[in-house]
């Protein structure tokens, strides 16, 4: 049996100079019955006026924790160059500990290179940068084998980026689930190279999630018969509108029958 649909909400942190607005937003999600609700860890907007308003990331998750109930909840995803890997996992666990087990730790090398230079960190290469990710995930995961108390739970670690000779080595080696942006067609050929990497490093393929960009209605089909179980709506501000999030969930239960039947 095929593993069951989730639909994500990625709550764009930009352009709302109320965070009223995104508290509200995280709670109609939550009762519209989504699985995980994101935001995005960026210090700028990526799109509209480039000097808008904007929140930053874990302290976010942090209030998300203590409002909601049930979803699930995360960066999509955390700029791995910018985060101290030791005290990021530290601030995972206690944002573990807060939501009651429900964080999803998010991380990728990072690419928007304004958030670098503004707030003083080495923008570097993507050479560099994929180094540094590669680092920071030891680290991130030996720092959360000795915090005390320990996580409630094996944090998830998601991670975003589809390289196919580094980033998948490293999902290979650390993901729980696999963030990308490719279309049905690439989707297939970066699998068979991730089932190159897991062999080579003694893991099962189909124990790591796919995950992308929620596509819609016509084209999440093709990306589902690639494997994707987790698909994520975008949602800007400072309105965010939750009507294709809708359109996304009703679809999740159409192909997920046992949610109709009351047994999800």
């Amino acid at each position: 049996m095929s593993k069951p649909v989730r639909i994500g909400i990625q709550l764009q942190p930009q352009h709302s100079a109320k965070y009223g607005s995104i508290r509200d937003a995280v709670l109609r999600a939550e009762d519209l019955g989504v699985d995980i609700v994101f935001n995005w860890d960026h210090f700028y907007p990526l799109t509209g006026d480039p000097e808008g308003a904007h929140f930053e990331c874990w302290t976010m998750l942090g209030a998300w924790a203590e409002q909601t109930e049930r979803v699930e909840i995360g960066a999509l995803v955390t700029g791995g160059g910018y985060r101290n890997p030791d005290l990021l996992a530290d601030m995972a666990r206690t944002v573990d500990h807060v939501s009651d087990g429900r964080l999803i730790l998010g991380i990728g090398a990072g690419w928007f290179q304004k958030d670098y230079d503004q707030y003083g960190y080495e923008f570097g290469t993507p050479g560099t940068r994929l180094a540094l990710l590669k680092d920071s995930m030891a680290r991130i995961d030996a720092r959360l084998r000795q915090l005390n108390p320990p996580p409630t739970r094996q944090i998830p670690i998601l991670i975003g980026g589809g390289g196919e000779k580094k980033t998948l080595r490293l999902v290979a080696e650390y993901a729980d689930i696999w963030h990308s942006f490719a279309d049905a067609t690439v989707l297939a050929r970066k699998n068979a190279i991730l089932g190159e990497h897991c062999a080579a490093v003694g893991r099962e393929s189909a124990a790591i999630e796919r995950s992308v960009q929620w596509p819609g209605v016509a084209d999440a089909p093709g990306l589902r018969a690639e494997g994707v179980t987790l698909f994520t709506v975008g949602v800007n501000g400072p309105d965010y509108d939750l009507s294709e999030v809708e359109r996304a969930l009703r679809w999740r239960d159409e192909v997920n029958p046992e949610a109709l039947s009351g047994l999800a």
